[in-house]
């Protein structure tokens, strides 16, 4: 089955939903409600965030767990780093 996945070229994306779904597991309800995971992109995850003091605390301040978290789950090659924007 992975291999036709993989053949396919649907084993990357199936990897995204999987980071994707995560999300709420990994940063906590409060952080999950304000921050949306958008896409993951050559390893960089995009989170689209909704006020500008939790786009600064996700970025500054939390990023480096959340990263660790998910580097644990699902490896370093799916996810290096992680882009917050506000909107």
């Amino acid at each position: 089955m992975a291999k036709v996945m993989t053949d396919l070229g649907l084993k990357d994306r199936l990897r995204e939903d999987e980071v994707l779904k995560a999300w709420r597991n990994i940063v906590g309800d409060f952080l999950a409600a304000q921050s949306s995971p958008q896409r993951l992109k050559d390893a960089i995850l995009y989170v689209r965030v909704l006020q500008p003091t939790v786009h600064f605390e996700l970025d500054r301040i939390w990023k480096p767990q959340i990263l660790e978290k998910l580097t644990k789950r699902f490896g370093s090659h799916t996810v290096r780093d992680i882009k917050f924007r506000i909107g």
